[in-house]
């Protein structure tokens, strides 16, 4: 009877797994979402949301006997978010992430042994010793990418964020990169194996900074690691331990933030050497996931650009260049085969954002991210992937200085 009632269990499991298709969108254009209308109206295919693993926590739980309570009010939110995005046709990527609540009690059960209790980050890495991790993945795969589209559709989950840099976004503690790629890998196979359970083709995502073969200025190597060094340690010890279809999801800011002339980046080379990629070199990066030790089943895994704006200079010019640096990153992305997708940064202009001033829209003043007006950008944005786009990319080119859009 046992033995029966666990082949019931498997045969539920099995039956209940989503076996769609993942889906192939017209282009590549998204946008981390803020507005879902104005979302729609800007004809995006991929949309990037961010879900706080903290914030899901219900304090009715009792981690002790496995048993874990979830806020139905924040899945609910989500629900709004997500499904009249994904209701459109549009491909929908959720960023887990896990904040730093400033409740003891919460913190100390969500987010990794190792946080550094005493030192301000702003994303914790998630502790995967109590069954929290796999009891919330298993929760939010069953809702979103499961056999529930009452809820919305999800198709990508970026795990973490630039988890390369763990003394900020991944906080663990001072630890070297072996520990850092290690207790990250963990977190992302339990993520993995719970998205399995519900959706047969949902992409899991490695989330990176800029860095390469460089890493965050200013801090040790134990509080963070080069992008190439922490992408090649993650991808040896998925081998180690059971090799899976993991993906990646990069951010090629320019090399300087303030700097919206992507075009214009003095330190990057275009060799697997180069400090940073960036938009200028970003083809070093599907380069370096053609190796044999990066493929999966003979193919190279999928990449994503799920974080990355372009700086509005307080300038005459500022607006143009903006939008400049918008086309020029447009045009490189349609030359890299495997890159599915390219999630703008910001919707609006966050005023808690050392000062950049990244947004398609203005925030109104004295508000964080309020909408205001529109920018130079959005326009040219909401061409992307049109028939109108190659005048209003063209028309832009003269402020780049550059002769075409691939020199």
């Amino acid at each position: 009877m046992r033995h029966l009632l666990l082949f019931l269990l498997l045969a539920q499991i099995t039956s209940a797994q989503n076996t769609d298709p993942f889906p192939t969108p017209p282009d590549q254009k998204g946008l981390q979402v803020q507005m879902v209308e104005d979302a729609l109206a800007l004809g995006i295919h991929h949309a990037g949301i961010n879900v706080n693993l903290t914030a899901l926590f219900d304090p009715r739980s009792k981690p002790e006997t496995g048993a874990f309570v979830f806020n139905q009010n924040y899945l609910s939110s989500l629900d709004r978010q997500i499904k009249p995005l994904s209701d459109h046709g549009v491909l929908v990527y959720l960023i887990i992430i896990a904040y730093p609540s400033k409740n003891p009690v919460i913190d100390a059960i969500v987010l990794h042994p190792g946080h550094r209790k005493d030192y301000k980050f702003s994303v914790g890495a998630v502790n995967t010793t109590n069954g929290f991790l796999d009891a919330v993945m298993n929760l939010l795969a069953e809702r979103w990418s499961g056999a529930h589209p009452e809820h919305g559709r999800v198709w990508g989950w970026i795990i973490g964020n630039e988890v390369n840099s763990h003394f900020l976004w991944n906080n663990m503690g001072p630890v070297p990169l072996e520990t850092a790629a290690s207790e990250y890998e963990k977190a992302f196979r339990i993520a993995h194996q719970a998205i399995r359970r519900h959706s047969k083709n949902a992409r899991t995502y490695l989330s990176s900074d800029h860095h390469w073969s460089s890493s965050m200025h200013n801090v040790s190597a134990q509080e963070a690691t080069p992008g190439r060094d922490f992408l090649d340690t993650f991808a040896r010890l998925v081998r180690e331990r059971g090799d899976y279809d993991w993906n990646v999801a990069w951010h090629p800011y320019p090399e300087d933030l303030g700097n919206p002339r992507a075009w214009a980046d003095k330190t990057v080379t275009h060799d697997d050497n180069t400090n940073k990629v960036t938009f200028k070199n970003l083809e070093v990066l599907p380069k370096h996931l053609e190796r044999p030790e990066c493929l999966f089943s003979g193919r190279p895994r999928r990449i994503i650009l799920s974080e990355q704006g372009f700086h509005t200079l307080l300038t005459p010019e500022g607006e143009k260049l903006q939008a400049a640096a918008y086309a020029y990153a447009w045009e490189k992305v349609q030359t890299l085969p495997t890159i599915d997708a390219f999630i703008y940064h910001r919707h609006v202009d966050h005023a808690h954002e050392g000062g950049l001033r990244l947004g398609l829209w203005r925030n109104a003043p004295n508000s964080v991210a309020d909408p205001h007006s529109r920018k130079l950008i959005y326009g040219l944005f909401q061409k992307a992937g049109t028939p109108d786009w190659r005048a209003a990319a063209d028309a832009l080119l003269p402020a780049t200085g550059l002769q075409s859009w691939g020199s």
